[in-house]
């Protein structure tokens, strides 16, 4: 971890190309160090931070103020910072009958916070929970009594994570688990505390602030979807080709116990919607064996979404596996026990992620812990079928190979569509795929899943959720458009994205049928739609002119009063 001195070199950098973000602070407590630590772990991630940070303890003044500073600012973030430190003080002034309400009432100010921002404020709110202070008072019997401050902080950290289910648009960043990891003693310095009011460490600000960052990643579609693994001596000890099946290290004895655990969390990793796929030197055959035939595997073959087992070099088998997966190379992580193979795909794949594995294979997952390489800032119940989506897509490719004539193969594969408005059904879905969605995506508004769910009940507004199947099996929610009226005869698209694991499956002729179709019904003339560039969308840049729209300054327009509807081998269920 870089010290502050090291972190604070980033600030020389030039941040002008890089994406913009709005953050606002308001804590209780000084947080010069830690507003300096974001913006410089911003710059290093590719984040203009454009940070508003409010007076010493306002946080109230300034959220309950319609016409404060804070609103004026128009933050797309604010970061609420109640220090432990600053709760113990306001815990030892409440009246001892009185202590055991403390995390509820807490609570109850906290709800009023999020309401007053939610009224005047579209911004995302990102709350720091609380490292424990045990005060000793009762020793090991704080554990047993709701009068204890730890039972009271323990408490309002169990509670604030309830809180965040209920509410789609408030994240917590872990400072409990930040302080657990780097211990309390580098954390909180009494010294610097008492001298200049500040809670955190200025060395500490750097974890806090990366950890924030990987939230501001994900809620901006920066999130990896893919872990690509070697196979010897990474998820087994020794190799497979040499040593046999039966003499490889894994199990719950010795040095097989650390690899079975990393298995273990490569599972979870998969259950919770990330692809795994393997990348390795070896027979394919002999490298499938264990997967098949080990009893003390944990991951087999049907856990993995592509193998790729072979003598070729792992750059070129890597650039084959997101052929297939067709997701960026920054949404994905290469673990490898090989130093060579590590450098060799970092020096000749940028973006992707490439951690330095420890030599003992014992420390992995401390390791891979720490790093937090999987943030997340939404989940879906399509999570946990996403390998068997990509299987299923390998075997299209697969028979795409067998037809000389690509309408042939789209005809071929029965492919059907159900297009519905957003419910509260397919919600944390289109939610979870707006958030997700770099590539194809025209506009790139991450629009959060409250301000979904007020457009979906908006009488000017249209939306549209498109699910695709074909013989194969289903691919579930792929496509979203929102449409607003903008004058009484043109819609303008606010948001048209789409899953690239249907790219040219004529899914784009389809979605345009469907909204033309819906516009003319309802009387509407235009269509009007804006393509907003950035590093991972060229894909769409010729999207509207594809279609047919015809350019008008720094827009694109479509007659519908002479369209007609495009080729597409989709059928649809519902319209």
């Amino acid at each position: 971890m870089q010290t502050f001195s090291e972190l604070k070199k980033y600030l020389k950098q030039d941040a002008t190309h890089l994406t913009k973000r709005k953050l606002a602070i308001l804590g209780d407590s000084s947080t010069q160090f830690l507003s300096a630590a974001l913006r410089a772990t911003g710059i290093k991630d590719g984040f203009d931070l454009q940070i508003w940070e409010s007076d010493f303890n306002q946080i109230q003044q300034q959220v309950f103020d319609a016409n404060s500073e804070l609103y004026n600012a128009q933050p797309d973030i604010i970061i609420l910072f109640f220090s432990t430190h600053k709760l113990l003080l306001k815990y030892n002034k409440t009246n001892p009958n009185h202590q055991h309400e403390f995390a509820h009432k807490h609570l109850a100010l906290i709800d009023d916070l999020i309401a007053s921002i939610k009224q005047h404020s579209k911004a995302t709110i990102l709350y720091y929970n609380h490292p424990e202070i045990n005060d000793s008072i009762f020793g090991n019997f704080a554990n047993k009594t709701p009068n204890s401050f730890l039972f009271q902080i323990r408490k309002l950290n169990y509670e604030l994570m309830e809180l965040a289910t209920t509410q789609a648009n408030f994240f917590i960043c872990d400072l409990a688990t930040i302080q657990n990891t780097n211990g309390r003693i580098n954390h909180f310095h009494p010294a610097v505390y008492i001298n200049s009011d500040m809670v955190n460490h200025p060395d500490s600000a750097v974890s806090i602030a990366q950890q924030t960052l990987h939230i501001i990643g994900a809620l901006n579609g920066r999130m990896k979807k893919c872990v690509i693994l070697d196979l010897d001596n990474t998820m087994w000890g020794g190799i497979i080709g040499d040593d046999g099946m039966e003499n490889i290290e894994i199990g719950h004895l010795g040095i097989g116990k650390a690899f079975s655990e990393f298995q273990e969390w490569i599972k979870k990793l998969k259950h919770r919607g990330i692809i795994v796929a393997v990348c390795s030197k070896n027979n394919e055959q002999i490298a499938k064996e264990p997967f098949e035939k080990h009893p003390d595997m944990v991951l087999r073959l049907e856990d993995i979404a592509v193998f790729v087992a072979n003598w070729e070099n792992k750059v070129d088998n890597i650039r084959h596996i997101q052929s297939i997966l067709n997701i960026g190379f920054d949404s994905m992580v290469f673990l490898d026990d090989n130093a060579f193979e590590r450098n060799m795909v970092r020096e000749n794949i940028p973006g992707i992620a490439v951690p330095e594995l420890p030599e003992d294979p014992a420390e992995y997952l401390e390791y891979l812990y720490q790093l937090n390489l999987f943030e997340t800032n939404s989940i879906s119940e399509e999570d946990g079928a996403r390998t068997s989506l990509y299987q299923q897509e390998a075997k299209r490719v697969q028979l795409k190979q067998s037809f000389a004539n690509e309408d042939d193969f789209l005809s071929s594969m029965e492919m059907k569509s159900e297009v519905a408005a957003f419910n509260k059904f397919n919600l944390p879905r289109v939610a979870q795929l707006i958030q997700r969605s770099n590539q194809f995506n025209l506009r790139t508004i991450r629009h959060t899943e409250s301000e979904l769910e007020n457009m979906s009940n908006a009488a000017s507004t249209f939306t549209y959720s498109f699910t695709l199947s074909d013989k194969f099996g289903q691919h579930g929610l792929i496509a979203a458009i929102i449409l607003k009226q903008e004058q009484p005869d043109t819609l303008f698209i606010d948001t048209w994205l789409m899953s690239c694991r249907v790219l040219k499956r004529t899914m784009e002729n389809f979605s345009l049928n469907t909204i033309a179709k819906d516009a003319i019904s309802k009387g509407f003339h235009f269509l009007k739609g804006e393509y907003i560039p950035t590093a991972k969308n060229e894909l769409v840049k010729n999207h509207f002119s594809n279609l047919g729209f015809q350019q008008m300054e720094e827009y694109w327009i479509l007659d519908l009063k002479t369209f007609n509807p495009r080729k597409t081998f989709i059928q649809s269920n519902t319209i």
